[in-house]
């Protein structure tokens, strides 16, 4: 129990094992240079280190898509995958959710340290293959780390196959690690290819780790770092806006496209069926959808006008008829990212008050909030068991957002944050006459004004991707958005405005960091409770 725990993935102990989670053909291989020693089980590693952790097309308590359950941008109906009981606070040292994600994350640090203290045993003609294959596993290492202690913040951190000592020996604080990981990440960068790769181009190459990197600088508000990577990522060129923003999330733009940096292609899972419409869709008619994760009216209400500007401080229309009627001089990538109540979907209306349609609020398979997401969600998958849709885990959008977001937080908004900004809002489709920053109206904004566009900018354009709960948490407003109940679709009913209310919701101080699990601290004696648990 405590190898398992501790992942110490050892010679012959742990190749047997692993023989499922490698693929392997052979049952009898007990020694580690049967287990690994071709250049095909290089490969099969990497393939598989992806896969088990962040690739797996049907494994919901890790899919990007479905981490907006985990705040307040969605709502998840089904409490096994993890993300309900996050965001509605009712979490403590014993839930199960904490020992799924730390042992996840844990036994593939084991596996990975192994691997790459092993990686010059087997055979490749071309070394250059080797050195691709072992950057690649130590980016993927570098990944986790980020994860976990954006999680946890100290936790244990070695980057050599541990010991049985190591488990009482108390965890590394999160500064330290960081401090390790982002010169490392650099460091192996600089090893790995500058392009995609023409197959598997999900693996990590020079710019996609750079930007997993970028990502967390600013998570941790290194903006100087966070903002030099977009700028590198920027002019190497190797990347560009896809110019439809709703075709970038639908089979016309999801394969073919320059935008995503970091993949979670059909490769990374070996060409197994993708199940984003299943997830996400509404359960219409005999389809397969199953409203796993869907938006809320806190999401729906966050969509600024076409010029750019909230919806409680626009002079067109009142906060109640923008609230009564979401598509009503909103931004477009509302109308590309959500549908609800009223909206037309293979051909007919959505009525989610009728009690004989499937679609009923109230029915299981349904949409609580009366709201679905419309990216990853085609038209072509509702009779179909699954699809086969290309994901981005991270696309160009984030880079020019995070160039603009660091510079606003140092106080240095130049004219590429600027125009970073409005590169993102002109594929949008915004009215540019009013929405471009460049324009005098926006010279009189103090930073805090630049915060709350930057902020709203980013909730936006990456709905349903994953980044919302990141986000809340590193900004210090989880207290704030956790705590207002779960809504959903608002109508008039005789003359009274009326909201569904799905669930109450609690966030605490502690809960930033999250718990580690009463079994990890019995097996563990090392680690250190975080304080409120």
């Amino acid at each position: 129990m405590k190898k398992r725990l501790l992942i110490l993935v050892l010679a012959a102990s742990t190749m047997t094992g692993c023989e499922e989670f490698l693929d392997k053909t052979d049952p009898t291989a007990t020694s580690f240079v049967e287990f690994f020693n071709t250049e095909e089980d290089l490969r099969r590693v990497v393939y598989s280190s992806y896969l088990d952790v962040f690739t797996n097309p049907g494994v919901h308590q890790t899919l990007f898509y479905m981490e907006d359950g985990k705040s307040d941008n969605a709502y998840s109906r089904v409490e096994g995958h993890h993300h309900q009981r996050i965001a509605n606070g009712n979490i403590n040292s014993n839930t199960q959710a904490f020992l799924y994600y730390y042992e996840l994350q844990m036994k593939h640090l084991g596996r990975l340290n192994t691997f790459i203290a092993n990686v010059d045993v087997p055979y490749v003609e071309d070394e250059s293959v080797r050195t691709k294959y072992k950057g690649i596993l130590e980016a993927l290492r570098v990944w986790h780390y980020f994860k976990l202690s954006s999680r946890w913040g100290n936790v244990p951190f070695y980057l050599e196959p541990a010991g049985i000592a190591d488990a009482v020996q108390p965890p590394t604080p999160k500064a330290e690690i960081l401090n390790v990981l982002f010169p490392l990440a650099d460091e192996i960068a600089g090893r790995l290819p500058e392009a995609e790769y023409t197959s598997d181009k999900y693996m990590f190459n020079r710019y996609s780790l750079k930007a997993l990197a970028m990502r967390y600088a600013l998570y941790d508000g290194r903006y100087e770092l966070a903002a030099r990577l977009a700028k590198e990522i920027m002019d190497s060129g190797n990347y560009s806006l896809y110019p439809n923003y709703e075709d970038l999330f639908q089979y016309e733009g999801a394969s073919s496209n320059n935008e995503f940096i970091m993949h979670f292609d059909m490769s990374s899972h070996d060409n197994s069926a993708t199940n984003s419409f299943r997830d996400l869709g509404p359960h219409f008619r005999t389809g397969n959808g199953e409203s796993f994760v869907v938006p809320l009216k806190s999401l729906v209400d966050s969509y600024w006008t076409m010029q750019g500007n909230p919806i409680d401080n626009c002079p067109y229309h009142t906060m109640e008829e923008y609230e009564l009627d979401p598509n009503l001089n909103r931004d477009p990538r509302y109308e590309a990212s959500i549908m609800g109540h009223g909206d037309m979907f293979y051909g007919e209306q959505i009525d989610v008050y009728n009690t004989n349609n499937p679609m009923y609020y109230e029915n299981q398979r349904a949409s609580k909030s009366g709201y679905w997401f419309k990216k990853f969600v085609s038209e072509t998958d509702v009779f179909r068991n699954g699809g086969n849709f290309d994901f981005g885990l991270l696309r160009y959008a984030e880079v020019l957002l995070t160039y603009a977001e660091a510079k606003i937080m140092m106080n240095d908004i130049d004219d590429l944050a600027k125009n970073c900004i409005n590169q993102v809002r002109t594929r949008a489709g915004l009215d540019m006459s009013a929405a471009d920053v460049t324009l005098p109206q926006y010279d009189a904004y103090t930073q805090e004004q630049w915060i709350e566009l930057i902020r709203n900018e980013r909730r936006i354009e990456f709905a349903g991707e994953g980044l919302r709960y990141d986000d809340i948490l590193r900004w210090g407003i989880a207290e704030s958005v956790l705590n207002q109940p779960a809504l959903g679709h608002t109508r008039m009913v005789d003359g009274q405005k009326r909201t569904l209310k799905i669930e109450d919701r609690s966030f605490t101080s502690h809960n930033y960091l999250w718990p580690f699990h009463e079994n990890s601290l019995k097996v563990e004696p090392g680690l250190i409770q975080n304080p409120g648990y």
